[in-house]
């Protein structure tokens, strides 16, 4: 019987996992520590800021005012996600370099942002796109590296689910 952390299986791959965390709990940190809730910290384009707000839902605050339940339901949701992802991901040949990658991507991502909310009861968000004009005004909802880790990663498995093959780069 193989281990299931062998040379043989994904399992080194979640290095990545663990690199995302890591810059996704420094930037926050970052975050906290320089930039009040709910305000603008920094101005970098005429289309993005850095700002500090906490989300208590989901993505585009999904459920953020449902009284504190859902707090409890996302790190349930996450959990069972990233127990699943590791099941695949020990179970996914080495070979498989980009379904590793993005399995590992998301399973980071997933844990950065359960980490605030087992910690803070929110997640912590940054990052902000938005046009503004004269006349209108659209933002983007905030979002921050973990949030940038999981969207990559699956849409790196949606991709590689389409080609119907393991590397989307070669032909």
């Amino acid at each position: 019987m193989t281990s299931l952390f062998s040379k043989e299986n994904g399992s080194k791959f979640l290095l990545w996992s663990l690199l995302v965390i890591v810059l996704d709990q420094l930037t926050k940190y970052w975050i906290s520590s320089s930039i009040p809730v709910d305000t603008v910290g920094y101005r970098v384009a005429s289309f993005f800021s850095i700002v500090h707000v906490w989300n208590e839902g989901a993505a585009f605050s999904f459920l953020a005012s449902m009284g504190g339940w859902q707090r409890y339901f996302f790190m349930g949701i996450a959990v069972v996600i990233c127990a699943v992802l590791l099941f695949c991901l020990l179970r996914t040949s080495k070979e498989k370099k980009w379904t590793c990658l993005a399995i590992s991507l998301v399973i980071g991502g997933a844990l950065g942002n359960l980490i605030d909310r087992i910690l803070w009861s929110h997640v912590i968000d940054f990052l902000l796109f938005y046009i503004k004009t004269d006349s209108f005004f659209y933002a983007y909802p905030a979002f921050n590296v973990a949030d940038i880790a999981v969207c990559c990663g699956a849409g790196l498995l949606v991709i590689i689910g389409f080609l119907g093959k393991e590397d989307p780069i070669k032909k």
